[in-house]
């Protein structure tokens, strides 16, 4: 019984051996079909299985790579380099969740893993968890303090985060070792967060420097809107999607400037990609509600604006578009109930305001 065996495995070897020749060839198809033939003998080869994911990946069918990864890693979980193409491969499917627990689990395995840690920092940013980058990053920033990645990485986070302070001394750093187009996006970054008209020109300096760094046209665009200046401000957005299609804030914003211009059917693939990115986030779901509502799809408009209500309950705008909803649908006591709360919400703003300007 001994001998057939043996001589399966060496045929499941020289597939895989086949494989790995065409793979390197670039015979791509070729090598998938070899390393498929290898684990019909042997399903549990992980080498195969992980170049069978590989060259998926680069025929870009991502989905069965992540199938192939996985199944890998149940063979062997302790496998980092196969740990780390799952993240890769979800990362190019802006599955940024899911990259983020595998890049998180190489870390586990691997502290060390430079990769691994500025692929988790940059999937962190991209969901939104900015205290999570800053948690990651700061030990690292404090003890190599000249790393310029780490530093881009965790000055963003601050400053997203509101703690201008603390960015702007990351910035200052990040100057003294010479201009660069991070550190304008950076001081940028945080002049737009103080709402200054400094930050368009500081962020088109950044644009001089280097053209292809990611944010910097979001972040121009964000500067251009807060100006008013919204077609400017569109063309910055197209640009920054030119470079990366899943930035959540240029698709978001892009796609909530296109539904005010009454052009819901273009803005909604925005919006939808932007809840690809971010699922569940509230300024996108209320971008959602508001095409539908443009739509007339009253109905679905209305589930949706309770959603973001439901999920943030001060969340003024949202309330004054489900109350105009109600109205529409002929729901008179909802619409009702929601305006009283726009009231409620609206003197709350104004005390607040009347406080920050009396200083009490």
């Amino acid at each position: 019984m001994a001998a057939p065996a043996a001589a399966q495995k060496r045929s499941a070897d020289t597939l895989y051996s086949e494989g790995v020749a065409l793979h390197r060839s670039g015979n791509i198809e070729g090598a998938i079909a070899k390393y498929k033939a290898a684990l019909a003998i042997n399903p549990g080869m992980v080498p195969a299985r992980s170049n069978l994911g590989a060259a998926l990946v680069h025929a870009g069918r991502l989905e069965e790579a992540v199938k192939q990864y996985e199944l890998a890693l149940k063979t062997d979980p302790k496998n980092v380099p196969v740990r780390l193409n799952l993240g890769l491969a979800y990362y190019k499917l802006a599955d940024f969740s899911n990259a983020a627990a595998a890049f998180s689990a190489v870390r586990t395995r691997q502290p060390g893993n430079q990769q691994a840690l500025y692929l988790l920092a940059d999937c962190y940013l991209r969901l939104g968890k900015d205290r999570e980058v800053i948690a990651l990053l700061e030990p690292v920033y404090d003890s190599d303090s000249n790393n310029g990645t780490v530093a881009y990485l965790l000055g963003t986070a601050l400053v997203q985060s509101g703690q201008l302070d603390k960015g702007e001394r990351v910035i200052k750093r990040i100057f003294e070792r010479g201009e660069s187009a991070e550190a304008y996006v950076l001081l940028g970054a945080a002049q737009l967060a103080a709402q200054e008209k400094a930050a368009i020109a500081t962020l088109t300096k950044a644009l001089e420097i280097n053209p292809n760094l990611p944010r910097v046209n979001t972040l121009l665009g964000m500067a251009q809107l807060q100006a008013a200046d919204v077609e400017a401000a569109k063309a910055s957005f197209r640009k920054a999607l030119e470079g990366d299609p899943n930035d959540f804030d240029a698709n978001l914003h892009l796609g909530g400037l296109l539904n005010q211009d009454q052009k819901a059917a273009e803005a909604k693939p925005y919006i939808d990609r932007a809840l690809r990115v971010r699922p569940g986030a509230v300024d996108a779901l209320f971008q959602r509600a508001s095409i539908y509502e443009t739509e007339g799809k009253l109905p679905e408009a209305a589930k949706e604006f309770e959603s973001v209500v439901e999920k943030s309950p001060e969340f003024l705008e949202a309330h004054l578009h489900l109350a105009a909803v109600y109205f529409r649908m002929g729901r008179r006591q909802d619409g009702d109930r929601e305006r009283n709360i726009v009231l409620k919400l609206q003197a709350e703003k104004r005390d607040r305001e009347s406080k920050e300007r009396t200083g009490k």
